[in-house]
């Protein structure tokens, strides 16, 4: 794989700069296993900020709800 394209791979799935240097240094001496088992633990964080949003949004998504109900109720 292609060493720059991976590390700008890595920078657009949101990796820091700290664990995308240490995957790459990984990678580059032959840990592949390390260097998956770090790509994976980052898309786990991925996957909860993810699912953080999804809560955030469901709390909007019933008060913008509630509110048009009240506004219906009092017109």
């Amino acid at each position: 794989m292609d060493f720059e394209r991976m590390r700008q791979n890595l920078k657009d799935a949101g990796c820091g700069d700290a664990v995308t240097e240490e995957i790459l240094m990984l990678y580059q001496s032959g840990r592949y296993q390390d260097s998956l088992r770090m790509m994976k633990k980052d898309r786990c964080r991925l996957i909860e900020e993810l699912h953080e949003c999804g809560r955030k949004v469901d709390c909007l998504d019933f008060l913008i709800r509630k509110m048009e109900r009240k506004m219906q109720a009092d017109h």
